[in-house]
């Protein structure tokens, strides 16, 4: 090869390098966070009351984990009030992240007797779990629908589970909308089935008072299900911090079998 042709060959092969190892490494997102997950529910799942933030622990920060579950919200009024909104507007920046789940539980407070709050289990409480699922993927997220958590009341040894009709009905609700579904009220109903009351007693969010000044079990869940924020005391729907662990266990265990893709991003002591 001429002097003239190798030279230009060599300068070829150089350009060709740096060109090969200087390209910008691709950004997954302007966070820099490629999964977000929002938890949409009601005190069983919220901040301080139940186990949504010991959920979110349970990831690495690369992962963006909101619990933006309320106490006291049933499928109505949880968008009744504008909450709903919020998550709305949040899922318009989508685009940022390489995937959004928004779990989706609620049971508690669209039983009957909660004023301002329950929905009917046959008309209404299908079409707003349906339309939270259809604004979720119509905003291009994915929807996992959540089975309401147990209640801890016993009669002699056995749970009771008087959500299990609400339970059914989200069940109902993912099949027909072909969603993820999480049987957190199966689940959790086992769990505290086989533990037994005094076990299920110490998940709470105080000690129980001695036996004799305990309420009467509809004056218990009629006490400690108002509409708000729990209060720190005992009762045998919300969750201390064993409590929270506990059940955030079982849902991660529940949700990584539906999105087995969320395991690089959990905290290797949890995985």
């Amino acid at each position: 090869m001429e002097p003239y042709f190798r030279s230009v060959a060599l300068t070829a092969i150089s350009v060709m390098l740096v060109c090969s190892c200087s390209q910008p490494k691709q950004v997954e997102s302007p966070s820099g966070k490629a999964v977000r997950i929002i938890l949409v529910g009601d005190s069983t799942m919220a901040t301080k009351s139940g186990y949504g933030d010991a959920l979110c622990a349970r990831f690495k920060p690369e992962l963006t984990c909101l619990n933006l579950a309320k106490g006291g919200r049933s499928s109505g009024s949880y968008r009744a009030e504008g909450s709903w909104e919020v998550v709305q507007k949040l899922m318009t920046s989508n685009a940022q992240f390489s995937q959004t789940l928004v779990l989706i539980q609620f049971g508690h407070n669209d039983q009957p007797g909660k004023p301002g709050r329950s929905t009917d289990l046959a008309t209404e409480f299908p079409v707003n779990m349906a339309g939270y699922v259809n604004d979720v993927q119509t905003a291009g997220a994915q929807a996992v629908l959540v089975t309401p958590l147990t209640r801890r009341s016993f009669k002699g040894t056995q749970l009771q589970n008087d959500l299990r009709p609400w339970a059914n009905a989200s069940m109902k609700v993912a099949a027909d909308k072909h969603v993820p579904m999480i049987d957190l009220n199966a689940i959790s109903y086992s769990s505290v089935q086989a533990m037994g009351e005094a076990e299920a007693d110490t998940l709470a969010m105080a000690p129980p008072p001695p036996p004799a000044a305990l309420p009467a079990e509809t004056g218990d869940l009629a006490k400690t299900e108002r509409a708000g924020a729990a209060k720190s005391a005992f009762d045998r729907t919300h969750l201390g911090s064993k409590g929270a662990a506990h059940f955030s266990a079982m849902v991660l265990k529940e949700l990584l079998l539906v999105e087995p893709n969320l395991q690089a991003h959990v905290n290797a002591g949890n995985r």
